[in-house]
C-alpha cells in the first residue's frame, strides 16, 4: 500500500487553486469585489467585512495582488488611497467563488 503524500501545489490545480482561497477572508473579499462590479476600496472592505483585523485585510490583497488576482490602482496620492480592482484572473477565480455560493444555497444545514 503506498503512503499518501501531502498534494505538490506546483503540480495539482485543486490544490493550487485552494492554496488561493484557503482561508475564509480571502473568499469573502472575493465576495465583495464580485458583488461590486470588481472594483472595492480598502474602507469598503473594513465596513462590509465585520470582523475582519486591518493586517488581515491587508495580508489577504497583498497576496491577492501577488498572484494576480488583483491589481492595485491609486485614486488619490496626498494622502495615497487605493481601489482594488480584478483582473481576468480574478473574475476567473470569481466562477469559483460563485459555485461556492451556489453549493452553500443548495446545502444551507453544512457547518463547518
Amino acid at each position: 500500500m503506498r503512503a499518501m503524500t501531502a498534494p505538490d501545489v506546483h503540480n495539482c490545480p485543486v490544490a493550487r487553486t485552494a492554496s488561493l482561497l484557503c482561508n475564509k477572508w480571502t473568499a469573502l473579499v472575493m465576495r465583495d469585489l464580485l458583488r461590486n462590479g470588481g472594483v472595492r476600496r480598502y474602507q469598503d472592505f473594513i465596513e462590509s467585512l465585520t470582523g475582519i483585523a486591518p493586517n488581515t485585510l491587508s495580508e489577504r490583497l497583498k497576496a491577492l495582488e501577488a498572484a494576480g488576482v488583483v491589481e492595485r490602482r491609486f485614486y488619490e496620492m496626498r494622502p495615497p488611497r487605493a481601489e482594488y480592482v480584478l483582473t481576468q484572473t480574478g473574475r476567473d477565480l470569481g466562477e469559483v467563488v460563485l459555485a461556492m455560493r451556489r453549493f452553500g444555497e443548495r446545502h444551507p444545514k453544512l457547518r463547518a
